[in-house]
């Protein structure tokens, strides 16, 4: 009966503050089980942003309101949709970006505050994503018929084209908004940073991008065929679960490639070290605290009360960047 005799209150010697950190796939694994409910909370906070749209379809199928104010109504709530999306994906990068540094994270509190914060630019970026979807959503209806109705090759390469920019932003925003909260670019360096880190890491945006197809591919599938009742429970799944595990996988892709090539630059340019890097404290910096994880002696019961632990909370964007050309 080991589970009644146990010390449960008898404390271990700790973890190492440089321990060594699993990779890849392992690592990504770990991060993934230790914030599981965090993303799970960040993934409903998100899905608050989408309830404009949700109202637009409620009034587009209502029918309780005449015709032109229903669509002047449906216009302005995707309208807010547009203009809100943008600064939430924002906040919600920089919570994925301090899990994946594993960094002190207060969920709502840092989200609204990046939301504010990051507000100005990540709008634009937002609404360009909302028009390019509309124009990419109007070519995937239009460029067919076209084809069908008059088999001109040209609409071929027309459509090719739309699809082909519509993949390089796609894959311009696995860095954009990270961009945007790590560093202090200006939304136009940060633009021209991710295009071309769109093309100097292309065998890793791939890899990501077959993560996001797996990701959609796999929640499609069982969207579409398991039974209908298992289906309704995946709907209702919808707002807590699959979107946050896709930005954690982005994240963790993308911000080594941010690192490599725009903040690590620009401090060895001013002859410094990334912070971020550091495992440690610099030789030039003076000690005055020690971490003792892995190191300490084991807590009998009775003596925790004896003890205080402090924390502090890290700071916001820190890294100016430097601009790829």
């Amino acid at each position: 009966m080991g589970l009644f005799k146990n010390n449960y209150e008898r404390a271990g010697s700790g973890i190492a503050k440089n321990a060594p950190k699993k990779k890849g796939f392992f690592r990504y694994m770990e991060i993934f089980g230790r914030k599981f409910w965090k993303l799970t909370e960040l993934n409903l906070l998100c899905s608050l942003f989408f309830l404009p749209v949700l109202a637009a379809v409620f009034i587009f199928f209502s029918g309780r309101i005449s015709a032109q104010l229903s669509w002047i109504l449906i216009a302005a709530c995707l309208l807010l949709f547009a203009v809100l999306i943008g600064p939430a994906v924002a906040a919600a990068t920089k919570i994925l970006r301090n899990f994946v540094m594993e960094k002190p994270t207060f969920l709502v509190h840092d989200f609204f505050r990046t939301f504010r914060a990051e507000f100005k630019h990540s709008v634009w970026i937002g609404l360009l994503d909302c028009l390019l979807a509309c124009c990419v959503s109007a070519a995937c209806y239009i460029y067919p018929k076209l084809i069908e109705q008059t088999g001109s090759k040209m609409f071929y390469v027309l459509f090719a084209i739309t699809l082909s920019v519509a993949l390089i932003v796609l894959i311009m925003n696995f860095y954009m908004f990270l961009m945007l909260v790590s560093t202090n670019l200006s939304l136009k360096n940060v633009a021209k940073n991710s295009l071309a880190l769109s093309i100097v890491a292309l065998k890793r945006n791939i890899v990501t991008l077959l993560i996001i197809a797996a990701f959609v591919a796999v929640y499609v599938l069982l969207l579409f065929y398991v039974n209908l009742k298992y289906s309704m429970i995946l709907l209702f799944l919808l707002p807590f679960l699959p979107a946050s595990w896709i930005g954690l996988a982005v994240v963790f892709q993308s911000y080594p490639v941010i690192q490599k090539y725009i903040i690590n630059p620009y401090y060895e340019q001013r002859g410094e070290v990334n912070p971020e890097l550091m495992p440690g404290s610099t030789a030039e910096e003076e000690t005055v605290f020690e971490d003792m994880g892995g190191k300490e002696k084991p807590i009998e019961p009775g003596a925790q009360g004896k003890n205080k632990k402090s924390g502090g909370r890290s700071a916001g964007k820190s890294h100016k960047g430097k601009i790829i050309s």
